[in-house]
């Protein structure tokens, strides 16, 4: 069983900063992609930045220069440091990670319940 846990969301002013955490647990035999996704309300879920198990990343234009993925493998961890907040970026924002467990020879997408961040005018 693996499971994956976000953290650090909440509320904050127009221009601030959060740092949202994913940590990835159970019985994992490895990771591949490791991603954030966010969803507004009423609006398709979106792909925020994505960053691969060699550390190359990518991003949506909208948050280019403002936000930037990291992964800790040794402790199974992704994070997405976000500063310059708009209240655009108000959503649900998910984690996602392509993972092996050790109990199947496949990978297979996991994903966080999702952690709530608002930002206020």
């Amino acid at each position: 069983q693996v499971q994956l846990v976000e953290s650090g969301g909440g509320l904050v002013q127009a221009g601030g900063s959060l740092r949202l955490s994913c940590a990835a647990s159970g019985r994992i035999f490895s990771i591949n992609d490791m991603g954030w996704y966010r969803q507004a309300p009423g609006k398709q879920r979106e792909l925020v930045a994505v960053i691969t198990s060699g550390g190359t990343t990518n991003y949506v234009d909208s948050v280019k220069g403002r936000f930037t993925i990291s992964r800790d493998n040794a402790k199974n961890t992704v994070a997405l440091q976000m500063n310059s907040l708009k209240p655009e970026d108000t959503a649900v924002y998910h984690c996602n990670a392509r993972i092996r467990s050790r109990s199947f020879s496949v990978e297979i997408d996991y994903w966080g319940q999702g952690t709530q961040v608002t930002v206020s005018s």
